[in-house]
C-alpha cells in the first residue's frame, strides 16, 4: 500500500480535518516548512493556505502523486507526535520520540490485529481521522502488502468530528 491510499482511504472529509491539524510551528521545528510549501504550490504557508488548498490536495492524491503525499503525510504526522509516541508505546515498537529507524524491524511488531487493537485502544484519546491516518501510514510504511484499514462507521465518525467552518 502506497501513502496516497491511506489518504484515499481516509477521504475527502478526513483530508480537511488531517490538514486543519497541521502545525505551522512544527514544520518549522522539524524543517519541513519550506520543502511543504514547495511540494504543496503555495505561495503563503500558513493555517487559512493549506485549509483553501485542501481540495486541490485532494485532486494530487486521487492522481496518486506519491512524493507529495510523502510530504504532506510527515506534515500531519509531526504535528501530532503525541500520538504516534502513544501508539508506538502500545505496540512496543522502540522509536526515539516517536521515530524509528527504518532499518529496523518494526514490522515485527505488527501482530495480527494490531490495527483494530490501536483504534480500540486510542478512539477515545485522539482525532478518529488522525488516528486512522496513522494506522494506514504505519501500514503503508511497514506492513507494505497489506490492505487500508476502514473499519465499519469510522468515516462517519470523522464527518460527525470535522468542524463546520462558516465563511
Amino acid at each position: 500500500m502506497q501513502v496516497c491510499e491511506a489518504f484515499l482511504t481516509a477521504g475527502e472529509d478526513a483530508l480537511q480535518q488531517l490538514v486543519r491539524g497541521i502545525s505551522i510551528g512544527k514544520l518549522k521545528t522539524y524543517q519541513l516548512y519550506e520543502p511543504l510549501k514547495a511540494r504543496a504550490r503555495l505561495a503563503k504557508l500558513n493555517s487559512e493556505s493549506l485549509r483553501k488548498a485542501a481540495p486541490r490536495f485532494w485532486q494530487r492524491l486521487e492522481e496518486h502523486d506519491e512524493d507529495f503525499a510523502k510530504d504532506l503525510a510527515q506534515a500531519i504526522l509531526v504535528s501530532q507526535l503525541d500520538m504516534i509516541i502513544s501508539v508506538l508505546d502500545f505496540l512496543g515498537i522502540p522509536h526515539q520520540d516517536g521515530f524509528f529507524s527504518k532499518d529496523s524491524n518494526a514490522a515485527g511488531y505488527l501482530t495480527e490485529g494490531w490495527q483494530q487493537r490501536v483504534l480500540d485502544r486510542f478512539q477515545d484519546q485522539f482525532p478518529p481521522a488522525a488516528l486512522i491516518f496513522y494506522i494506514n501510514h504505519l501500514t503503508a510504511d511497514l506492513a507494505k502488502d497489506e490492505q487500508p484499514f476502514a473499519p465499519e462507521g469510522w468515516t462517519a465518525q470523522v464527518v460527525a468530528s470535522t468542524p463546520q467552518v462558516h465563511e
